[in-house]
């Protein structure tokens, strides 16, 4: 190769952390900054001390303080993939779908089927597009996550700040969420909670499932039935007192009565039956969010159903008469 056409080679990196980066741990910020860095190369890197800050050796979980000065050895990585870009309908899905925005925090209703973040054959999720639409906002992070098929309210910091208070409120159990699920046939009025550790699995195939296990991490999530459509399916509310994945649909299952929809945990019968009054998809929405704000108050954020859910739900009261 000649040396016109020889990549230049790799030199050290410095980064002086702003103020807005404080509290966020070096393995994250390498994550981010590093693009097309494997996450093998940043704990190596980390571990051997070739990572340092103000001149000194750190741990993967030291969290950044304002002002200090990282310094990252020259790495050789590979070109990383042009990103997908916004397409103008996706764009004015999600402005749509804004139910609530200020200075520390957006809330949306999530569409089904759009994931949360791209990776594993998806190029753009939701939080790669806002930053395309938002590109003057130099922080947003995702505070939490829905499932791809799951719709409804999702939260999308926009300063670290923000961030840490929000987690920490999540830790505290000071969030509310409360979801809408159509179960297969009829949830008693006394089955108020479900309480069964959750365990996640891995299949050969490399799809994540997740199962009641008594070795699993402890799980609750609370019920109350809100609509009955004959014996044949039940609209819950489910309020997830834990954050496990998966954990509501797999607490629906666990209790016998899957969510309609679910490829995963569900029933082939019942879903094909189900398509018939128009419900295609996961039937489980994020339809309320009850938050401590990070400029002071409370606020509660509501998410409407989608309409392919409504429809089917009012096909349902129209079959049982009721």
């Amino acid at each position: 190769m000649s040396e016109q056409n020889a990549s230049p080679a790799p030199a050290v990196q410095w980064f002086e952390i702003e103020s807005e980066l404080q509290g966020q741990r070096i393995d994250n910020f390498l994550r981010t900054r590093l693009k097309g860095a494997p996450k093998t190369l940043i704990y190596r890197i980390l571990r051997k001390g070739q990572v340092r800050v103000n001149k000194k050796r750190i741990k993967p979980d030291y969290r950044l303080q304002a002002g200090d000065l990282v310094r990252v050895p020259p790495l050789r990585l590979s070109e990383e993939k042009p990103q997908a870009t916004v397409s103008d309908n996706l764009k004015e899905l999600i402005e749509a779908a804004i139910l609530f925005e200020d200075n520390d925090l957006i809330v949306l209703n999530k569409p089904s089927g759009l994931a949360v973040h791209g990776g594993s054959g998806i190029s753009l999720g939701l939080i790669e597009s806002i930053r395309q639409i938002r590109p003057e906002v130099k922080f947003l992070e995702l505070v939490h996550r829905l499932d791809r098929d799951t719709s409804g309210c999702i939260m999308v910091a926009k300063k670290r700040s923000a961030l840490r208070f929000l987690h920490a409120a999540l830790q505290a159990k000071k969030i509310t969420k409360i979801y809408h699920a159509l179960v297969e046939g009829k949830w008693s009025t006394r089955k108020t909670k479900v309480d069964a550790p959750l365990q996640k699995n891995e299949l050969k195939s490399g799809e994540r499932v997740v199962k009641a296990h008594p070795m699993g991490k402890a799980s609750l999530t609370e019920y109350k039935v809100l609509q009955r459509f004959g014996g044949f399916a039940t609209l819950v509310e489910a309020r997830p007192i834990t954050g496990r994945t998966h954990q509501i649909r797999v607490h629906c299952q666990f209790a016998g009565h899957p969510i309609i929809g679910d490829d995963k945990y569900g029933t082939d019968e019942m879903n094909r039956e189900m398509k018939g009054y128009g419900i295609r998809r996961l039937f489980l929405h994020a339809a309320e969010l009850r938050v401590p704000m990070p400029s002071g108050g409370r606020k509660i954020f509501h998410a409407p159903l989608g309409s392919e859910l409504e429809t089917g739900l009012k096909k349902l009261q129209h079959i049982d008469g009721l």
